[in-house]
This record gives structure tokens, C-alpha cells and sequence, in this order.
């Protein structure tokens, strides 16, 4: 297990990875668990893409599903307000 040091980097406090444990991604989840471990999650890169590739995978009648629902969501609202143009 490589050790590494803690430095400030302006008002934060940062940790250096080293080589062999470098993250290919831009951010990270940081969390603390309860026995003061930190645990670092790289984030993908699009998450918008992910979410929409695994909503690929429940089908058409899943879309159904979504589709009725915001249908229903728009009856009874009153319609836009028209305004003058700024």
C-alpha cells in the first residue's frame, strides 16, 4: 500500500495519488464512512449518457410508463402566460 502526503493547495486541503493509482475521470464523490475512512468515487465522465444508456434497457413499455405519467402531470395546469419580450 503506497503512502503519500497531505498538502494545502490555497484553502483546501488535497492529497497526492500516486502513479499506479491515478483516476481517469475530471470529478470524484468524496465521502467519510463511519470509521472516519475516506472513500473517493470517480464519476464517469457523461453521466447524462449512462443514466440514458441504462433507461435504454427497460424497453418501450417503460417509456409508455413515463410518457402517461408526465401526460397526466399537464392536465388541469392553466396554459403559459403570455408576457411582453424583454
Amino acid at each position: 500500500m503506497p503512502i503519500t502526503r497531505v498538502f494545502m493547495n490555497g484553502n483546501s486541503q488535497a492529497v497526492r495519488i500516486p502513479q499506479e493509482l491515478r483516476l481517469n475521470a475530471t470529478q470524484v464523490e468524496i465521502r467519510r464512512t463511519s470509521d472516519g475512512d475516506l472513500v473517493i468515487h470517480p464519476l464517469p465522465l457523461d453521466r447524462g449518457a449512462a443514466l440514458l444508456d441504462t433507461l435504454q434497457g427497460f424497453g418501450a413499455e417503460f417509456a409508455d410508463l413515463l410518457q402517461a405519467d408526465r401526460d397526466s402531470d399537464s392536465v388541469g395546469q392553466a396554459p403559459p402566460q403570455e408576457r411582453e419580450a424583454m
